[in-house]
């Protein structure tokens, strides 16, 4: 290390794996990886990682809770190439992408509300029976997309006793837009099948409304964690975002803090 760097701030890779709690092994992949700046080594190779590597390490842990590991794996390369308009970009799409399912999330509230308290026949469109292609064309999917969910139990068309050919009558037709509007706000399968057999049972909106819920908490937690993340991104930026770390065994800058 350079005279500059005081042996007090010198960490080893078990110290970044205790602040982090994290194993030793994932710190030396994180370096390895570049999600940590380059590292200097000691005479017998070890690795000496300094406050910096520290902040580091807990930015980007902090932002893959809120922003996920590919962006936040983006936004500290960019970082440390010292592409800060790249990662300011990276942090404005993100939160751009929460808006939007935001948004998509109260218009499929608003939506799935009018749908599912209608009767079967209200929600079909004029012709009360449809097939395969008909339907997935109302809806903008492919047929293969209704094939899939009939597979995993979601919808159970009948068939024409000749042909064989689906027939999607009214509540096939209303359960369809459910799943589809549904998919829209990103629900896995297993959700939605409960959504359904509550209105299959009961006519009950419960579990729909339940749904519209913890969706509704999933992304409060998100953006919370993504208010918590850019706050670490912002006092790295401001720490040491105008440095950039040269190869492993450059001499290394003073460290601050």
């Amino acid at each position: 290390m350079a005279a500059g760097a005081s042996r007090a701030k010198t960490l080893r890779s078990v110290d970044l794996a205790r602040a982090a709690g994290i194993s030793t092994q994932q710190v030396r992949n994180y370096e390895e990886a570049g999600i940590l700046p380059p590292a200097d080594r000691t005479a017998s190779g070890y690795r000496v990682f300094t406050s910096r590597h520290r902040a580091a390490l807990l930015t980007y842990r902090a932002l893959v809770k809120g922003y996920g590991t590919g962006p936040a794996q983006r936004m500290l390369h960019a970082l440390h190439a010292g592409d800060i308009p790249a990662v300011l970009a990276l942090v404005n799409e993100s939160h751009a992408a929460l808006h939007e399912q935001r948004r998509s999330l109260q218009a499929a509230s608003e939506a799935l509300t009018a749908v599912a308290e209608r009767a079967p026949e209200e929600a079909a469109p004029s012709r009360s029976v449809l097939r395969i292609g008909e339907l997935a064309h109302q809806l903008g999917l492919r047929p293969s997309a209704l094939r899939v969910w009939e597979s995993a139990g979601l919808l159970a068309p009948r068939r024409e006793p000749v042909t064989g050919y689906r027939r999607f009558g009214p509540a096939d037709i209303r359960d369809a837009r459910l799943i589809a509007l549904l998919r829209q706000s990103r629900y896995p399968l297993l959700q939605i099948r409960a959504v359904l057999d509550g209105l299959r049972q009961s006519g009950s909106t419960a579990e729909l409304r339940a749904a519209l819920a913890r969706r509704e908490e999933e992304l409060t937690a998100r953006t919370t964690a993504m208010l918590e993340g850019s706050g670490l991104l912002h006092a790295y930026l401001r720490d040491y975002g105008s440095d950039r770390p040269g190869p492993p065994g450059s001499p290394a800058r003073e460290d601050r803090g």
